[in-house]
């Protein structure tokens, strides 16, 4: 909230302050209606969404929500702070930087599930778990989760932040990804580049587990190449040794 807005509604007495919201109500309601109390908990509140953001934050910093709070935040809705639905959450607010909220991050993200209180947005958990089942939207989020999750000192993300978010992310669904994640725990790879990142998607999309349809001369990032140079020879030493 700018300082200009804080100090009025400092001056502002309780009564001077309920009038003003109500009167924002009323004018923006079809009708002028008064609201009750049950239709002012039922329909989203940007004023509720603002106090609840507050409970996680500090005097210091009002308008971040930093790792403390959000592990409070995490255990009001009973989500644990490493399940895949944060990660959901943090893409519909486009937070920049994994651990934290911005107010602003807070409001874009809430104001568009429609979530001031903690049922509500516990009420949404399986929505936002059902984006993962949508091919548009995990390839967004899975795209968001490479500049959300690295360093932002670096271009690159760091293996051992890679390797969690591919286990978040295509863990339970590539039929590949324990060797991958094999193939990177003996490789010469570091780091991994955005490049690599989103081919990582493609190639778990589109190439049979039996590698059966795999180019040999396509267009795929030399770590890849390189995957299933690793992969042919395990298989080929797991059938000599049987």
């Amino acid at each position: 909230m700018p300082r200009t807005k804080r100090r009025l509604a400092a001056e502002m007495g309780p009564e001077d302050d309920d009038r003003h919201f109500s009167k924002r109500l009323r004018n923006t309601s079809s009708g002028a209606r008064r609201f009750s109390k049950s239709e002012d908990s039922s329909s989203f509140s940007q004023k509720r969404c603002i106090a609840w953001f507050r409970e996680y934050t500090s005097p210091d910093e009002p308008e971040l929500l930093g790792p403390e709070g959000m592990e409070k935040f995490c255990e009001d809705i009973g989500v644990e702070p490493e399940n895949v639905v944060m990660l959901v959450l943090a893409w519909k607010m486009n937070a920049r930087q994994m651990g934290f909220f911005t107010l602003q991050e807070w409001l874009r993200g809430l104001t568009e599930i429609q979530c001031d209180t903690i049922l509500k947005i516990q009420s949404k958990l399986e929505y936002l778990r059902s984006l993962l089942n949508d091919q548009t939207a995990f390839k967004s989020i899975y795209r968001y989760a490479y500049d959300f999750a690295r360093d932002k000192d670096q271009r690159s993300m760091d293996m051992e932040t890679a390797k969690a978010m591919l286990q978040l992310l295509l863990g339970k669904h590539w039929s590949l990804f324990s060797q991958f994640s094999s193939f990177l725990d003996h490789s010469k790879y570091k780091v991994i580049n955005k490049d690599q990142w989103c081919n990582i998607l493609e190639f778990s999309r589109t190439i049979n587990v039996d590698l059966s349809n795999y180019d040999v001369d396509g267009a795929w990032p030399v770590m890849l190449d390189e995957f299933v140079e690793w992969l042919k020879l395990s298989k080929s030493n797991d059938y000599r040794r049987s």
